[in-house]
């Protein structure tokens, strides 16, 4: 088969104003960025705030392998698949990060025949929305160690900042750094340190914000430091929170781009799930629902994470009621969950995973049964997504089948949607459509005006299966501190790997009565909520021995070759 890059590279594109004008979007709605991708103003919220919303999907998964799932394919194949059955609909997804690009997850636009065009620009650059991301939070950096070397009138003490510079490059490198060496005319001398952008406090904002004076009142309100005697400083303080506005006032607009079946995808903002929130932007999910019967939006990595942030911090900002879960799970990552099997990314896979092993499947499923009851707890019924690969057998995928079921899945489907498009996915369509017909019992998993710790552990011991959580002394300090300043009653938004239920990637399964340890504490004031560092989580990845990136170049036509 064809690599997704050369499936991409041998589609048409249709004019993107086409695509628009598909799903109702009007002209002077429309701020073009070249032929094929395009920024949508918000002005359609306001044309259409009477109009009904569609259905909402979202797509969530198991505990993934180093390699994904096929979270992102699944979205858009089911919205290709739904469009084949006569349901108009918009997948809308996260905009890819540089850093797994270039080093060792790769692209997050789909893979085969579902995917989102033009694949190079979505995988890239796309429309710019990053950069501004990025330069908005090294403006504020700026601006507040400038204003403590200009005679630091709001008295901020150095040892309290909070705020670091961010890159959208995966660099170890740049995890601790010591800046202002060189004397007087360079600064002063104190530690920081460099976050990927997508961990940053200015992306999360831009996923949850409903207008543009509301992007500037929370970006005004993030914590950066506090003064000598213990108040917050925030940008607004230092007088940089609009400068930081009037560059992400383009960004703002959700982004829409077409499908491999020329349907319309929306793509928008890229928090991390294990990170940060790990969801596109409430703006674009708002605007879908407003011009299609269903909307399908993916959620970051299992549904310990992207999923229960979905629901607990994404939800309660947006008032947005998902009508049905898909949880899309492959047969090599249950294998891998019976840990007879080591998956590790760059290296080649074990052979014993192209070969028939109900054993292994039925060992491993202890994870699919989990991540079904992650998503049950939130009253939100699951319809299972079976990504077959080519060694599947049928025995294999039946015993999935049925073991879904079992575990309370509405129904479990196979979703061909890689190798078939929109027609391998209407088996998954038909399935989805069914159970968001029926009625749901959508709650959170706590209520707000618990302490920091209750929530914390709320979401450890029912979403994670941890015996109990403990706290480093700065997670106890900072719980202090962030209950004196009234930020207690936020969410929670927890920091962890992404490779186990646990704080510990090595653990598979689902591993039970474990200790989950709180490293350090902070908080996103203006995004909303709190976030917990679990473990050795870190913000700023770090490359592997053969990043994806060495494989890149330009051939002698101008096109770029070796993107996946």
């Amino acid at each position: 088969m064809q690599t997704d890059l050369e499936i991409a590279q041998s589609i048409k594109l249709t004019p993107i104003k086409e695509i628009a004008a598909s799903i109702a979007i009007q002209d002077d709605e429309l701020h073009p960025y070249g032929n094929y991708k395009a920024k949508i103003s918000l002005s359609v919220l306001e044309r259409l705030k009477d109009k009904a919303n569609g259905k909402y999907i979202y797509i969530t998964a198991v505990t993934p392998t180093p390699l994904g799932e096929g979270k992102t394919l699944t979205t858009i194949g089911l919205s290709l698949g739904l469009n084949k059955i006569g349901r108009k609909a918009i997948s809308c997804i996260r905009e890819p990060s540089l850093g797994p690009v270039f080093g060792i997850k790769g692209g997050a636009a789909g893979g085969g025949y579902s995917q989102v065009l033009p694949m190079e620009d979505v995988n890239l650059h796309l429309t710019g929305d990053v950069s501004a991301i990025g330069t908005s939070h090294n403006l504020c950096a700026a601006f507040l160690d400038n204003h403590i070397l200009k005679e630091n009138k709001l008295s901020i003490d150095p040892h309290s900042i909070t705020w670091p510079r961010v890159i959208d490059v995966n660099d170890r490198f740049l995890r601790e750094v010591v800046i202002g060496l060189g004397g007087k005319d360079n600064g002063f001398l104190r530690e920081s340190g460099f976050e990927i952008i997508e961990a940053s406090e200015v992306m999360a904002i831009m996923a949850l914000t409903n207008s543009l004076k509301d992007l500037r009142s929370r970006l005004g309100k993030i914590l950066l430091a506090t003064t000598y005697d213990g108040k917050p400083v925030t940008p607004d303080d230092i007088k940089v929170a609009g400068a930081m506005t009037v560059l992400l006032k383009n960004a703002i607009m959700p982004n829409i781009v077409q499908t491999t079946e020329k349907t319309a995808c929306f793509i928008h903002t890229g928090p991390f799930g294990n990170i940060a929130h790990g969801n596109s932007s409430i703006l674009a999910d708002a605007m879908a629902l407003k011009l299609a019967d269903y909307v399908v939006t993916e959620s970051g990595f299992g549904a310990d994470l992207g999923s229960e942030k979905f629901l607990d911090i994404k939800c309660r900002q947006s008032k947005l009621k998902p009508d049905c879960a898909v949880l899309v799970c492959s047969i090599r990552a249950l294998k891998m969950h019976s840990s007879s099997f080591d998956v590790v990314a760059g290296k080649p896979l074990d052979a014993g995973l192209f070969k028939e092993n109900l054993q292994a499947i039925q060992a491993g499923s202890c994870n699919l049964k989990k991540q079904i009851e992650n998503i049950l707890i939130f009253g939100i019924p699951v319809v299972v997504a079976i990504n077959r690969f080519e060694s599947d057998t049928d025995t294999e995928i039946e015993l999935v089948r049925k073991l879904a079921v079992e575990f309370g899945a509405k129904e479990a489907v196979v979703n061909l949607a890689y190798a078939k498009g929109g027609e391998g996915a209407i088996e998954l369509a038909e399935a989805v459509t069914r159970t968001a017909e029926q009625p749901n019992d959508f709650k959170f998993l706590y209520p707000l005006d618990v302490s920091i710790k209750e929530k914390i552990e709320t979401i450890a011991t029912k979403i994670y299966g941890a015996g109990n959580v403990t706290y480093h002394p700065v997670a106890e300090q900072k719980i202090r501190q962030y209950t004196e300043l009234g930020f207690d009653k936020l969410p929670i938004c927890m920091a962890k790997t992404h490779l186990s239920l646990s704080h510990d990637p090595r653990l598979k399964g689902v591993p039970t009565n474990f200790e989950l340890p709180i490293r350090e504490i902070r908080v996103s004031a203006g995004a909303g909520f709190i976030y917990p560092l679990c473990g050795k989580m870190r913000t700023m990845p770090g490359l592997p021995s053969n990043p994806c990136g060495t494989n890149v170049d330009i051939d002698e036509d101008g096109n770029t070759i070796g993107l996946f």
